[in-house]
């Protein structure tokens, strides 16, 4: 099978942002998207070409466009929030909020949106895609050459801890306190061609791969390759998928300039003739689960050799290595932002505070998260 890798100007940014819509009264998920959509139609009556649906009704996908730097692709979404905004505040019932998962709300009474790619889902994967109230964050890189694309995913997979504790955002599952930083990453992985890619050599391989899938029914076609990391053959791009939800635009410039200057790196390795490290598989399954289990305080591998490291230290050196590569992308205030993020402690922390502090109302966490999408990390934060 052969799979075209369209034409992409190289560590261009794209980026498209999952947002919840609750009850402003209970804090519950609320099945409006649907409504909020059709207001978004334009005076024509199309729909709004960058703000769609996703697999439940509670959702609306924010879409940026393709931008050259971090800063331009976060105003346009922050641009597309505001107008979901305006319709919701019309409707006053409504707010929203963005994280990993909600704290409380139940698989049972969300209602999945009417397309045949989402109920094809659903029959196939029951109860485990039933309980996918999940929310991301997905973060997509240009590329100028196809075949670098499996050398930098590869690569990459080292950093997939970084992201994964630096995003965590969902440390409540259906009322419960998982234990967990991000439970979402380990609900996700148990979807058919989810969670962590598999070792391909290269191109032809990876072509074999979704051959393979497609002949057997699998997958109808490589979009359906739900991986941590992927390829985007239709925008030419790595697509980075394995961060929980985010609840402010700061922390989305933070994360996607991480994950750019990254990409951009090793894109720079590979043109000097230089090799990536990559870990071995097992360290790369061990690093996702403690940042899932732990997040900040995860200790993670870092070398073939098992060095390993606490990866909050870990991400502020990275952020030190990479600010020459940021200054070149027009990045460095997003990059830098990395350090406060460290400091102020990821969503699932502040969450978790927030729950404390109200003796387990989480009410009260929803009630934050939506603050927080709405006007930021509160000044003074901090990690505890």
């Amino acid at each position: 099978m052969q799979i075209d890798f369209a034409s992409s100007e190289r560590s261009t940014v794209g980026i498209e942002w999952e947002i919840a819509i609750v009850d402003r009264e209970t804090g519950e998920l609320a099945s409006v998207a649907d409504r909020v959509l059709e207001e978004l139609r334009g005076a024509d009556g199309a729909p709004h070409p960058q703000v769609t649906h996703e697999l439940l009704t509670n959702t609306v996908e924010l879409v940026s466009g393709v931008h050259r730097t971090v800063g331009g692709a976060v105003a346009d979404l922050q641009a597309q929030l505001d107008q979901v905004r305006g319709v919701i505040d019309r409707l006053g019932d409504y707010d929203l909020i963005c994280s990993g998962s909600h704290p409380y709300s139940q698989w049972y009474d969300q209602h999945l949106t009417d397309k045949p790619r989402y109920h094809k889902l659903i029959d196939r994967t029951r109860w485990w895609g039933r309980n996918m109230m999940i929310w991301g964050i997905h973060v997509h890189v240009g590329l100028d050459d196809r075949d670098r694309a499996l050398p930098i995913l590869d690569g990459l997979l080292a950093y997939v801890p970084h992201l994964q504790a630096l995003s965590a955002s969902s440390p409540f599952w259906a009322g419960v306190e998982t234990g967990y930083a991000s439970n979402r990453a380990l609900m996700f992985q148990q979807l058919p061609t989810a969670g962590l890619p598999y070792p391909l050599a290269d191109w032809a391989a990876y072509e074999r791969y979704v051959d393979d899938l497609v002949r057997t029914g699998v997958i109808e076609d490589h979009s359906e390759v739900r991986w941590d990391i992927r390829p985007s053959p239709k925008w030419g791009t790595l697509e980075v998928r394995v961060c929980d939800g985010v609840s402010t635009a700061a922390e989305i410039a933070g994360i996607a300039a991480l994950i750019q200057c990254l990409v951009e790196w090793m894109g720079d390795e590979l043109a000097d003739g230089r090799t990536l490290t990559v870990l071995q598989p097992w360290y790369v399954r061990e690093n996702k689960w403690r940042a899932a289990r732990y997040g900040m305080d995860a200790e993670i591998i870092t070398d073939v050799a098992g060095t390993e490291r606490l990866v909050a230290d870990d991400l502020v050196d990275l952020v030190t290595r990479l600010a020459p590569i940021a200054d070149r992308l027009g990045c460095a205030a997003e990059l830098a932002s990395v350090r406060l993020m460290v400091e102020q402690g990821a969503s699932y922390q502040r969450q978790l505070r927030v729950a404390h502090a109200a003796d387990g109302d989480l009410r009260e966490v929803v009630a934050h998260l939506a603050r927080e999408l709405r006007d930021g990390v509160r000044p003074g934060s901090a990690a505890s």
